[in-house]
């Protein structure tokens, strides 16, 4: 197997892995699940913001996974990394075990390998 081959199915499993997975997060974040809805109050966040985040997650997934939109891929990798950055944050200001704080950043560190993986196609010129 070639050195592309292999960097193109790493890209893929951890863009699957990573920022594809947020279409789960999203939806359950649109539809109000009892489990998002009581984790975002246990964070001290409003309910509506779990629409704000279910309508951002599904958007940056989609940009992710779609051709083209190289300048929207950027911006929904730097979307995910915030979501992410802060979703572990909130954990532990709110005294959280460790392990709530260490999740988010076990998927961020899959963006992070999908944004360092994508190919020249899905990266802005220059």
């Amino acid at each position: 197997m070639t050195n592309d081959r292999k960097r193109t199915i790493a890209y893929w499993v951890t863009t699957v892995l990573g920022p594809a997975s947020f279409v789960m997060g999203g939806v359950m974040n649109l539809l109000r699940t009892a489990e998002t809805t009581a984790n975002l109050a246990h964070l001290g966040y409003p309910a509506y913001f779990g629409t704000l985040l279910g309508l951002g997650k599904l958007a940056g997934a989609v940009v992710i996974v779609a051709p083209g939109l190289r300048r929207l891929k950027e911006w929904a990798y730097a979307g995910f990394f915030i979501d992410l950055a802060s979703a572990s944050a909130s954990h532990l200001f709110v005294g959280d075990a460790i392990g709530r704080a260490v999740a988010p950043l076990v998927f961020l560190a899959l963006v992070l390998a999908s944004w360092a993986l994508r190919p020249e196609s899905r990266r802005l010129p220059g």
